[in-house]
């Protein structure tokens, strides 16, 4: 398998993992030393960090989805643009979130992801996130 085999089969096992909310899986993607930023509030956060959000995220939004997986890989990392979407547990609203994310990763493992949202949406996600 080739280095860019490996990032793709990477890639996809990571957002899986996330869609099925299983975040051990998706921590364990990461180098321990990882560094997760977001274009919303322009953090550097930690893989422990994305974890309890995410663990939030998948107990708020059920039926999780990751559709229209457009993944490019590349020496060294990957571009996936998708739409999450889901359902608000709290008013079983229909939510989707827009997202392009960019990887560096090296040995099977992501070292820098870089998230780019529209603010818009994620406040749709995170509406009910504090009830």
């Amino acid at each position: 398998m080739s280095e860019q085999d490996d990032i793709r089969a990477m890639a996809t096992r990571f957002f899986d993992a996330i869609e099925a909310g299983d975040i051990e899986t998706m921590q364990d993607s990461f180098t321990p030393d990882a560094e997760i930023w977001h274009n919303t509030d322009e953090l550097i956060v930690t893989p422990a960090q994305t974890a309890q959000t995410l663990t939030g995220m998948a107990s708020r939004i059920r039926d999780r989805e990751y559709a229209d997986r457009q993944l490019t890989v590349f020496p060294g990392g990957f571009v996936q643009q998708h739409v999450l979407k889901g359902v608000r547990v709290h008013d079983g609203v229909s939510v989707r979130l827009p997202c392009a994310i960019i990887c560096k990763a090296e040995n099977g493992k992501i070292t820098r992801l870089d998230e780019y949202f529209d603010s818009a949406h994620v406040a749709e996600f995170r509406k009910f996130a504090n009830a």
